[in-house]
């Protein structure tokens, strides 16, 4: 019998897998525990249906993610912040803080744990921040640490 998988079953099939299984395996085991379905041929032009939307959805996003890269790789993100002598800012610059600079300075919301700091950032000056955006695709972004004004 053609049985369509629902979930993963460890030796046998994949999520959305088509495959031949024995009759009894399938009436008894797989099918009860909603693990696969039967593949009757309506079933199996709705799984190919469906494969094909999630494809063109992945290349949707990973072309967003394509976009943003290439917008991110042209600006600069502004943070300020209170420092000591010798320009040591009180507390280091959190990837919370640069997500939220970069959605108010430029509206581009990227979650903070997207968002790689080569180190730890606890002085004033430029630094280069990696996003990870998802599909192998990243970006770098200049973020430039300066002094709060003070009055």
């Amino acid at each position: 019998m053609k049985v369509i998988f629902i979930k993963d079953v460890k030796g046998q099939g994949r999520r959305g897998e088509l495959k031949e299984v024995s009759d009894g395996y399938a009436r008894n085991f797989l099918i009860p525990r909603k693990l696969a379905f039967e593949a009757t041929p309506a079933a199996i032009e709705e799984v190919k249906r469906r494969e094909a939307h999630l494809e063109k959805q992945r290349k949707e996003e990973m072309a967003e993610a394509e976009a943003l890269s290439r917008r991110l790789e042209k600006l600069s993100v502004e943070i300020k912040g209170n420092s000591g002598q010798g320009g040591k800012l009180f507390g280091a610059i959190t990837n919370q803080e640069i997500a939220e600079a970069l959605e108010s300075q430029h509206g581009i919301v990227i979650e903070k744990n997207k968002l790689e700091q080569p180190e730890p950032i606890k002085r004033h000056g430029s630094y280069s921040i990696k996003a990870k955006l998802g599909y192998g695709v990243s970006a770098d972004f200049i973020l430039v640490v300066s002094e709060n004004e003070q009055e």
